[in-house]
Parts: C-alpha cells; sequence; structure tokens
C-alpha cells in the first residue's frame, strides 16, 4: 500500500497539476484545486486491497459557489480552460490525466482496477430502467395494434 502511494506521489511531483497526496485508512487521496468559475476541488479517491492486489478509484468534485457547495461523486471526466489565477496566461486542468496518473503506477505495479461500487449499483439501475422501458414499449404496441 505504500509503495502504491509514494509511486503516485512521485509520479504527482512530476506533473504540470499541482497535485496533494494524502494517505487514508484504505488507500490515499490524490487532490488538486480546479482554478474555475465556480472554483472546485476534485479528489481522486483510491481504496487499495492488497491482498488482492484491486483498486478501486473514485472522484469527488466538491464546487464552491459564494451562495452554495455541492459534491459530486463517481466517475467525472471533465477540461476545464482558464486564465491562471496570476493573469500569466492560459491554465488547463484535465481530469482524465489524473486517471492516467493512478492507472499508469497500478499497471506498473501489477494491480488491477475494481469500478466502485457506485457505479456498478448505476449500471444496475440503468439496465432496470431498459427493461421497464422495453416493457412498456411492448404494452403499448400490443394495445394500439390490438385496436387497428
Amino acid at each position: 500500500m505504500a509503495a502504491f502511494r509514494a509511486r503516485v506521489a512521485a509520479a504527482a511531483a512530476d506533473a504540470e497539476t499541482p497535485y496533494a497526496v494524502r494517505g487514508t485508512a484504505r488507500g490515499f487521496e490524490l487532490t488538486v484545486d480546479v482554478h474555475s468559475r465556480p472554483p472546485q476541488t476534485h479528489t481522486y479517491r483510491v481504496e487499495l486491497r492488497p491482498d488482492e492486489r484491486v483498486f478501486t478509484l473514485t472522484d469527488v468534485v466538491r464546487v464552491r459557489d459564494r451562495f452554495q457547495r455541492s459534491v459530486s461523486v463517481g466517475r467525472n471526466v471533465y477540461v476545464v480552460t482558464a486564465v491562471r489565477p496570476d493573469g500569466s496566461g492560459r491554465y488547463r486542468f484535465s481530469s482524465a490525466d489524473g486517471h492516467r496518473l493512478i492507472r499508469g503506477v497500478a499497471g506498473e505495479l501489477g494491480w488491477r482496477e475494481e469500478k466502485p461500487a457506485v457505479l456498478r449499483a448505476a449500471r444496475v439501475a440503468g439496465v432496470i430502467g431498459a427493461v421497464v422501458a422495453l416493457g412498456t414499449l411492448v404494452a403499448l404496441a400490443v394495445v394500439f395494434l390490438g385496436r387497428a
């Protein structure tokens, strides 16, 4: 576990994006403040199961507006392009860069990724919704074709 976190910290130090790595009880978090309007913090939460050499990667995006705050948990892929806070040029942040950084280290160390529970639950809900929609369409077809 410590080796994985240390390798991610080393890779993050070499990246253009100013990531911060913090250890947690079940893994670590890779965090970056995204200079956007409204400002937000993107955290890549990595949970490790060392016995199985499996990790889960979850995005936690906290948006801070003047009047409200929101948190999004799941898998978020987006790009922000803005002027740097000091006005010295363009700033670009892609959430996919953090995903690639973590997955690259995981691949080098022989770890495999497992989707977080929230994504698996969303997939199940999507399949159930599709089945219900298909059933509704079949029922409507039977009703309308039966009248003809």
